[in-house]
């Protein structure tokens, strides 16, 4: 409750309280359906792979200042791989945690991931997983099964494994992948997403409306047996199955802020850039905050509905806040930046 008490008061000073950054453009894995190697993930002819990226002690400080000076609440960091970047996790991660940041890093697991992590408070690593071995190894190598297990061996890890058609059309697929992955020590929740295409995308893993109607029923049929499985029957009905039809519908592309590796070129309209197809959407962060939206408060009144009065609001006192005309000693009015009379 206090989080999301923190979240709507940041919302209604025109903040976003949350903040995604692609760590790295360097990944060892060349997984086909990736979005973020996307010719268009990016706006123009910009692509991850041709920005520049930093390292050492000069990302370590970047990393700190976009930080401060966005204060997020809540904090993704997605790649490329950024465990390519250990060195500088290991100092920037003890960091966001000393600061009350919740901290959400996706990785292959494609190398150890130090156990010093493991004790870091609001740290949730997720290690994506392609299906059951075959498929997986074969997409992913280097990060094949056997390193994940090595490299998560004294965690608690989020198994993340996003549906692609060639999963759901197989019967069982999906039970047996909750099976081996619940029985794992280092394994502490498990999350599907649905694969989601871009527009006019034509490929093998974009899933057909029955496809994702037969999975959303799998997943809530599983969710009992597997008490690791997050299968929130609101979640998986109201946000996979009725994601939001735009960006400007969605929650989750609403409140989070998304830079690339140069840490200034913004993502947009959401962390998986280009034109994603809405209608389609199988992100589980925008159903979890769609199945939120929708949830009706007393007297009726949808939580989306708050959101939309809210960021109203934010945005008067976004403009407000940039420029106060307080008088000079001489009577005349002068424009100074809010934050050198707030700070």
């Amino acid at each position: 409750m206090d989080g999301i008490i923190s979240a709507w008061g940041k919302i209604l000073r025109g903040i976003k309280p949350n903040l995604s950054i692609e760590l790295t453009r360097e990944c060892p894995l060349r997984c086909p359906g990736c979005y973020a190697y996307g010719d268009h993930h990016l706006e123009g002819d910009v692509t991850l792979r041709s920005l520049a990226d930093f390292k050492g002690d000069d990302l370590v400080a970047r990393v700190k200042a976009l930080v401060e000076r966005h204060d997020p609440l809540h904090l993704s960091i997605i790649g490329g791989e950024p465990l390519v970047r250990y060195r500088e996790l290991g100092e920037i991660l003890p960091w966001l945690a000393a600061r009350g940041v919740y901290v959400n890093l996706v990785t292959s697991a494609v190398r150890p991931i130090p156990l010093a992590w493991a004790g870091l408070n609001r740290l949730l690593i997720a290690v994506s997983i392609d299906g059951l071995q075959p498929e997986h190894d074969a997409r992913r190598t280097p990060a094949t099964y056997d390193r994940i297990l090595k490299h998560i061996a004294g965690h608690q890890v989020t198994v993340h494994c996003t549906v692609t058609r060639q999963q759901a059309q197989r019967p069982g697929y999906l039970e047996e992948f909750v099976r081996f992955w619940s029985a794992q020590a280092a394994t502490r929740r498990i999350w599907f997403s649905l694969y989601t295409p871009q527009a006019g995308e034509v490929s093998d893993e974009r899933l057909g409306e029955e496809d994702r109607k037969r999975v959303a029923a799998e997943i809530l049929a599983l969710g009992p047996r597997y008490p690791k499985l997050e299968a929130s029957k609101r979640m998986v009905l109201e946000g996979l199955l009725e994601p939001p039809e735009s960006p400007d519908e969605c929650i989750f592309a609403r409140t989070t802020h998304c830079l690339s590796a140069d840490l200034q070129t913004v993502v947009t309209p959401c962390q998986l850039g280009g034109t994603p197809e809405c209608s389609e959407c199988g992100c589980l962060a925008a159903s979890a905050l769609t199945a939120v939206g929708r949830y009706r408060l007393p007297g009726g009144i949808p939580v989306s509905r708050m959101l939309d009065w809210s960021e109203a609001v934010g945005r008067h006192v976004g403009s407000v806040r940039s420029f106060v005309r307080p008088k000079t000693r001489a009577g005349q009015a002068r424009t100074i930046p809010v934050r050198a009379v707030t700070d």
